[in-house]
């Protein structure tokens, strides 16, 4: 018997969960979770670094929670969370303390490494406000095909981090909403400017936070028609 479940807020489509503990390499465990299509293999991975974890962001933030949610049914992705140290959340408490931004280095390549580790195909970094600084701080040196920026503010990070990603074939995507308190579009062209191959997508009408079913449905789709083309847009139903 079919069923077919309208995508909504609270959905959780079939999936394969897997709780994990990522070790970093100055020995802290943190608290991470695998979601997997439910009966087949995964077509690209996504590693998903949360907002700042002193303002109220973790790895169930709720785009990450939504992209676990959805993602492994709807564009066969693997999505990879994980709290960085000293971060909790319904999934836990990771160990150690906040670095501001230095020291979650060694919590990014944890992941990544668990990533490459895992066999885990064709992977990209999704960064969310202050998971955007680590991603542009970091991701370049690692074995992953680009990075996805939502609302990035660009505190943490300087021009010469920026000028790394003119040189490099990873892709670079940056969605920046329109009504953000830390960096407008026309800021962002202006900060990004000196990388001519990023792809730099206002959003009219978004804010920081990504609030409501429309605002989370426009980074779902931007991330999958990244990553895997062949399923985007993403549908408002499924028949399971």
């Amino acid at each position: 018997m079919t069923e077919t479940i309208e995508i909504r807020s609270s959905v959780e489509l079939p999936s394969r969960r897997e709780a994990l503990t990522l070790r970093t390499s100055d020995g802290l465990d943190l608290v991470a979770e695998l979601a997997l299509p439910a009966d087949r293999e995964p077509v690209a991975t996504l590693i998903m670094l949360h907002p700042l974890p002193t303002h109220g962001g973790f790895m169930d933030s709720h785009i990450y929670r939504k992209a676990a949610n959805r993602l492994p049914a709807l564009a066969d992705l693997a999505v990879l969370r994980f709290n960085t140290r000293g971060t909790e959340s319904p999934h836990g408490k990771s160990q150690g303390e906040f670095g501001h931004g230095v020291t979650e280095e060694a919590d990014f390549r944890a992941a990544v490494a668990y990533a490459v580790a895992r066999k885990l195909p064709n992977i990209w970094v999704v960064g969310w406000s202050f998971g955007t600084e680590l991603a542009l701080k970091y991701a370049i040196e690692e074995p992953v095909l680009g990075a996805i920026l939502l609302s990035p503010p660009l505190h943490r990070t300087t021009d010469a981090e920026l000028e790394r990603w003119a040189h490099t074939d990873k892709r670079l995507v940056a969605l920046v909403p329109e009504l953000d308190d830390y960096l407008t579009p026309t800021q962002a062209a202006e900060r990004f400017s000196m990388i001519k191959d990023i792809e730099l997508i206002g959003v009219d009408g978004a804010k920081h936070l990504w609030v409501g079913e429309a605002a989370t449905k426009r980074v779902l789709d931007e991330i999958v028609r990244v990553v895997n083309p062949g399923c985007y847009p993403l549908p408002d139903s499924i028949t399971l």
